[in-house]
């Protein structure tokens, strides 16, 4: 593709596509790097001394737990201070990508959007992801979007046939009125002006979404909704045999770029589902398996030479996005190892103060800029523009699949409802078809994690691809927020446990990553993989200081002793870092706050569980499963989270060691003030007051849903009563250690 673009480019000097600029708080971040770890070293050392010198089995306990807790946090640091070496910030040019290259050369692009459950991933929100894209200011007859179903439900497949009768109205629509807003939803949620057509449009829409509505209210697609032959002989497929685990594969093109036309006769994109071949059987490797068989049904129908991979709720905010892509693919002076362009994650619908941290700014704004400094961002999952030549081995030794018509650079050249690439597409889609392959290890997105995304992207940079961040100032995408604590933090155990799979395998990025890419690429994606890791330091600073205080055990220097104020540094200096990354990448103060507070929930529980369950079944004890994050709204729910109330409601053992912690620390602090007014000295206490006094401002939130609150969303009683009695625990345990 690479190839046929430069052919393209004209020979004069050409007006600039992109730039690059470092930014200007690199120096200083190097030197303060430089000067904080430091520190870190004087704090090991004050630690090894301290366990040298240990005269009781608590103090030299206590000192080892720290020392460890420390060594992740150091080591944690480190792998920070990657994406704060060379962080730099491009700018595109789209406007003049049609000076470059004409609109009739631009090249085709497959769109992938992927589901799994009509009830947690409403098929209503799936189909505005889809006509979003449709609708991109590009040659329509170039767009391919393909909606994986890995349901298998025959209400996904109703709901994309009545969005193609829609899109046939939708798409003229957006154009001719220059609409920015290509979701109907965000359309018509937006202060858009009001017109005859725009009624028109929307009364359209509303008729679609109330009949999508009904049907999976029913949960089944009724002889009324049903209006051609056609539409019945797809349906007939979902038989008494046709179960979601076991089912053959189903393909349906809805549109037909080569000869649907929209009511202004102008072509239609190709819109086709697919639902790939399942048997208990089989394995199906989750989303990954999903995404691989989409790479080969797309690859026998269309083959684009680039490939965009969605999530269902993640819905085009921008309809010139893919000409920002074409800012690289157009640049003579882009490396042929060029292998994606990777815009943010940013999302629509957070709160003022953004309670569950949805926002993500660190990990999807922040440290993007620093991986785009070395060798390009990771893939996170959704906004990724890839070539779809780097799914088939590195930039200079191509892997050819088992079959030449799914190589990179096959010319399709026979229409896609014809008999043999349908017969094809069905064949590749089938559940056994990947045995023998190298699908999943060698080609396409990479099995052995349940964070694909994470996994194939830094498998991709470890055989010497290279990638983009674009982060226009108009979003290109915004997706859904989980409303729910509980959905947020299942979210996240679900990529703890993904993240270590990757971490502790042979292809460890702290030590293959390192290898292959050098040591700070390699540090930077160890940052992710150790991710859950973090819940070391945070449980035992959760817990450790607190109870040495109901204990009467001071394991902190005194406020007068020169130790105090290296303590004081680390912690000032690190809130403090992060507080300006934040505040620069245009944050606030108040979501800053939430972050951080977030970051602490997380540890004592997404974190630690997903940890746990990692480890379980790594020495063979147990199995986990990819779960699905409800999209789904609940209207009492979605008021709370707007309000900014923490959303408990049900009983989940996070929420028992969560609500221990906030026990505990309220008791310790408040055992520290009883302390201070009966004539102790502070100084002794100080340091372990400060740390249960920090914890009990964050947990206030624990409290009001404990003792304050009469709505659904209050903490559970059971939960309450588990807590309590795993905090007295945790203390008669430390008092019995302590005689």
């Amino acid at each position: 593709m690479e190839g046929r673009l430069k052919g393209q480019a004209t020979t004069n000097v050409a007006p600039p596509l992109h730039t690059v600029k470092p930014l200007r708080r690199t120096i200083f971040n190097r030197v303060f790097a430089a000067i904080y770890a430091l520190a870190i070293l004087t704090l090991l050392y004050y630690h090894a001394k301290t366990l040298i010198y240990s005269t009781t089995l608590v103090s030299f306990s206590t000192t080892l737990a720290l020392l460890f807790s420390d060594l992740v946090l150091a080591f944690m640091w480190v792998n920070t201070q990657t994406f704060r070496m060379c962080p730099v910030y491009r700018k595109q040019f789209p406007e003049n990508v049609e000076k470059v290259l004409k609109r009739s050369d631009f090249p085709a692009f497959d769109v992938f959007v992927c589901t799994a459950d009509p009830y947690k991933e409403p098929p209503i929100g799936v189909v505005n992801t889809a006509l979003s894209v449709m609708a991109y200011d590009y040659p329509t007859e170039k767009i391919s979007v393909y909606i994986s179903d890995d349901g298998g439900s025959a209400l996904t497949l109703f709901a994309f046939m009545e969005a193609a009768k829609f899109a046939t109205h939708w798409l003229p629509f957006c154009k001719k009125n220059n609409i920015l807003e290509r979701s109907p939803e965000a359309l018509f949620e937006s202060n858009h002006p009001c017109t005859s057509e725009s009624e028109k449009i929307k009364m359209m829409y509303e008729s679609m979404k109330v009949k999508v509505g009904h049907v999976l209210e029913r949960g089944t697609v009724g002889d009324q909704y049903i209006t051609s032959d056609h539409e019945r002989e797809a349906f007939n497929k979902w038989s008494n045999k046709f179960t979601r685990q076991d089912h053959p594969a189903v393909i349906q093109v809805l549109l037909d770029a080569s000869k649907d036309k929209d009511i202004d006769g102008c072509l239609m994109p190709n819109l086709i589902y697919i639902s790939r071949g399942k048997s208990k059987a089989s394995p199906h490797h989750f989303k990954a398996g999903a995404l691989n068989a989409l790479l080969r049904v797309s690859g026998s129908m269309t083959n684009a030479p680039m490939i965009l991979s969605l999530d269902c709720d993640f819905r085009s905010n921008d309809p010139q996005t893919p000409l920002r892509v074409l800012c690289y693919l157009c640049d003579p002076a882009i490396p042929t190892d060029f292998a994606y362009v990777q815009f943010p994650q940013l999302f629509q619908g957070i709160n003022k103060s953004d309670i569950y941290n949805a926002e993500y700014k660190r990990l999807f704004q922040i440290n993007m800029l620093g991986f785009d400094g070395l060798s390009g961002p990771n893939h996170v999952g959704t906004g990724g523009f890839f070539r779809r030549r780097s799914f088939f081995g590195s930039p200079s030794s191509l892997i050819l699949p088992e079959i030449p018509e799914l190589a990179p650079d096959y010319v399709v050249d026979k229409p896609i409802q014809s008999q043999s690439i349908l017969s094809l597409a069905h064949r590749v889609a089938n559940c056994n078809y990947e045995n023998q392959t190298d699908w999943g290890s060698k080609i396409g997105f990479r099995y052995g994690s349940l964070v694909e995304d994470y996994n194939t992207g830094f498998r991709m940079h470890c055989e010497g691809w290279k990638s983009v961040f674009c982060n226009p100032d108009r979003p290109a995408f915004f997706g859904d927020v989980p409303n729910s604590l509980i959905g947020a933090l299942d979210q996240q155990k679900r990529w703890s446990v993904g993240l270590l799979e990757v971490g502790f395998s042979k292809y460890s990025p702290a030590t293959y990553g390192v290898r292959t890419m050098g040591p700070l690429m390699g540090l930077a994606y160890a940052h992710l993989a150790f991710w859950p890791l973090w819940s070391i330091p945070i449980t035992a600073y959760a817990f450790l200081p607190q109870l040495a205080l109901l204990n009467k055990v001071y394991i902190f220097p005194k406020v007068s002793e020169p130790w105090f104020f290296l303590y004081a540094f680390l912690f000032l200096g690190a809130y403090g870092q992060d507080c300006l990354d934040f505040i620069l990448a245009g944050g606030t103060i108040q979501r800053w706050w939430s972050d951080q507070r977030f970051w602490i929930i997380r540890g004592i529980t997404s974190y630690f569980f997903g940890s746990i369950e990692f480890f379980l079944k790594f020495l063979g004890i147990s199995a986990f499963g990819f779960t699905v994050t409800s999209k789904a709204v609940d209207a009492e729910q979605s008021k709370r989270y707007e309000q900014g109330i923490f959303e408990f409601g049900v009983h989940s053992p996070m929420f028992v060691t969560l609500t221990a912690a906030a026990i505990i620390n309220l008791i310790s602090f408040s055992q520290g003030l009883v302390e201070v007014f009966r004539g102790n000295n502070l100084e002794g206490l100080f340091v372990q007051m400060f740390i249960s006094g920090f914890a009990v401002v964050n947990s206030w939130p624990i409290y009001e849903a404990i003792a304050l609150r009469n709505d659904n969303g209050k903490m559970p009683v059971k939960t309450t009563i588990m807590a309590t009695l795993l905090a007295g625990a945790f203390y008669a345990a430390s008092s019995f250690i302590c005689r």
